[in-house]
Parts: C-alpha cells; sequence; structure tokens
C-alpha cells in the first residue's frame, strides 16, 4: 500500500491538469497521481523533465541505460518497469540490461555508480565518456542521473506502486549492484 495514494486520474482538479498535461492527454499514472497532490512541485519538475525526455542531446538509449541503472542501483521498481519498456522501444538489449542488472564495468554503469556515490565523475571516466558525447550531451547524462536518482528517491519514499500492465521483469537482485 502506497504511503501516499495517487490522486485518481478523474479527480484531478484543474491545477493539476495544467501542470502535468500541458495541453497533452496523460493517461493514468501512479506518478503523475502522486505529483497531482502537489501542482506547483509537478510543473516546476515535470518542464524539468520534459526536456530531459523530449529535448535532450543524449541519444534515448544511452539515458534508458542510464536511467535503467539509476533504477538498479536505487531498488526502485516503479521506475524499473516503467522504462525497462521505454529502452527496449530505444534499441536497448537483452545483454545489456543483463550487464546493467549484473553492475558490468561499462562506461554508463561506471558514470552512475561514480555520479550516485561521489557526486563527480573521475577523470578516466569523463574522457572515456567525452570520446562520444559531446559537452550538452555529458551535461545532459549529468543531469539525467540526478533527476532520475530524485524521482527514485520519491517513488520508493512514497511507496508508489506499479501501474496496471507492469510487472517487475528482470528486477530480481541478491546484492547492491
Amino acid at each position: 500500500m502506497s504511503r501516499l495514494p495517487p490522486v485518481p486520474h478523474d479527480q484531478w482538479d484543474d491545477d493539476a491538469f495544467a501542470a502535468m498535461a500541458r495541453g497533452q492527454k496523460l493517461p493514468p499514472s501512479n506518478a503523475l497521481g502522486l505529483l497531482a497532490h502537489h501542482p506547483d512541485l509537478a510543473k516546476a519538475f515535470l518542464g524539468f523533465n520534459l526536456h530531459l525526455l523530449g529535448a535532450s542531446t543524449l541519444p534515448k538509449r544511452i539515458r534508458e541505460l542510464a536511467v535503467l541503472r539509476v533504477a538498479w542501483r536505487r531498488r526502485c521498481q516503479y521506475e524499473w518497469a516503467q522504462h525497462l519498456l521505454i529502452a527496449k522501444r530505444a534499441g536497448v538489449t537483452d545483454e545489456e540490461i543483463d550487464q546493467i542488472r549484473a553492475g558490468a564495468d561499462t562506461p554508463i554503469n561506471r558514470a552512475v555508480a561514480e555520479l550516485e556515490t561521489d557526486s563527480t565523475l573521475s577523470d578516466a571516466t569523463y574522457q572515456l565518456l567525452s570520446a562520444d558525447l559531446s559537452d550538452r550531451q555529458l551535461m545532459d547524462l549529468v543531469f539525467t542521473v540526478g533527476a532520475y536518482g530524485l524521482l527514485a528517491m520519491a517513488f520508493n519514499t512514497f511507496e508508489v506502486e506499479l501501474d496496471p500492465g507492469f510487472s517487475v521483469e528482470n528486477f530480481t537482485y541478491t546484492d547492491r549492484e
């Protein structure tokens, strides 16, 4: 049971719809239902998140590798379930998902670990990433890891339940990785 149950979709007030929908028809979502409790926060955060999902310079596949690694490290089932589908649509392979789960020494896994543990990238990791990513893409990567870490924190704290039809596929773990 959620600590802060989502506001049912049919009970979102005008402020909540204005903050979240931005002229789009949105399906019911437990994450958005959580944010409906605080429309001003939803408007501020979702504006930023819209950049990360739609206007980011980071390739979608790389973004989703990073988001899944954040979700895995933070043990955030909601974020994992949502982004597993997005990642697969972006071309992330089952092998890459296994690498995320195993904590394999990939550039993105390493970047997420360093950012979450040390709040910075080592020179070696920065150089490795900058060989393939522009300065703007590196910025988008850092902000993506931070934003999805924040979301994982909120989803876990308020115990946001999975939306209907989502599962925790590939989300069994035995250690911190």
